[in-house]
């Protein structure tokens, strides 16, 4: 059993933690959830994400929310990269990228 982490969240992120509360839910079931609503909740989150993008409070949120912070790395990438990650996991991550689309095209 993990451990209860109570946190204080401003009210105007409490959609997003409902909303990224249920994502975990869903994820944790195995693949059980239905595409469509899988979809329709990670849209949710998206709106919310870029709602509150640069909220104070939004990264220590994400610390605890990892599926959704997922999410958000994928919004921030195109001009970020791997954001939330580690540098030294970034950066390993940036050349095993590199290496399997090298040898893909090679392939």
């Amino acid at each position: 059993m993990q451990p209860v982490v109570k946190i204080t969240v401003p009210s105007e992120l409490m959609p997003l933690v409902r909303f990224a509360q249920l994502l975990q839910a869903l994820d944790g079931q195995g693949g059980a959830a239905d595409p469509h609503q899988y979809q329709v909740l990670v849209g949710k989150i998206t709106a919310e994400l870029r709602t509150h993008q640069g909220h104070p409070a939004l990264d220590g949120l994400l610390d605890h929310l990892p599926a959704s912070a997922e999410i958000y790395e994928n919004l921030q990438y195109g001009h970020a990269g791997l954001c939330r990650m580690p540098l030294g996991r970034a950066v390993e991550s940036e050349l095993a990228m590199r290496e399997l689309l090298d040898r893909v095209r090679g392939a």
